[in-house]
């Protein structure tokens, strides 16, 4: 099968693009765009309360990821206590849950 990866000859990361250059370049080249939007009067200041909203939304992102994190972890542990074999053991298999399907 033939590949489009020019330069990457399958050691697993590209030379090419911003995230492989070297760290020091990235923030050289970062804050030259900086500077420049600053000169120009195109950057933009986050007001305070701009800050304050933009903090709750990445604070309600965050708590609702590890809620789904958690939730996925707790259903995978469950379905796959009943897959060993028996199935008449006392891991809760009270007949009531089918095991498939999506129960969102």
């Amino acid at each position: 099968m033939a590949s489009n990866n020019q330069g990457n000859q399958g050691g697993g990361k590209s030379n090419r693009g911003f995230a492989s250059m070297d760290p020091q370049r990235q923030r050289e080249i970062a804050s030259e765009g900086g500077r420049a939007a600053h000169e120009k009067g195109t950057a933009h200041e986050f007001t305070s309360e701009e800050a304050r909203e933009a903090g709750r939304k990445g604070g309600m992102a965050r708590s609702a990821n590890r809620r789904n994190a958690m939730m996925n972890q707790n259903n995978s542990a469950g379905s796959s206590a009943g897959s060993g074999g028996s199935h008449g053991g006392s891991q809760g298999s009270s007949g009531s849950h089918s095991g498939g399907g999506s129960e969102h």
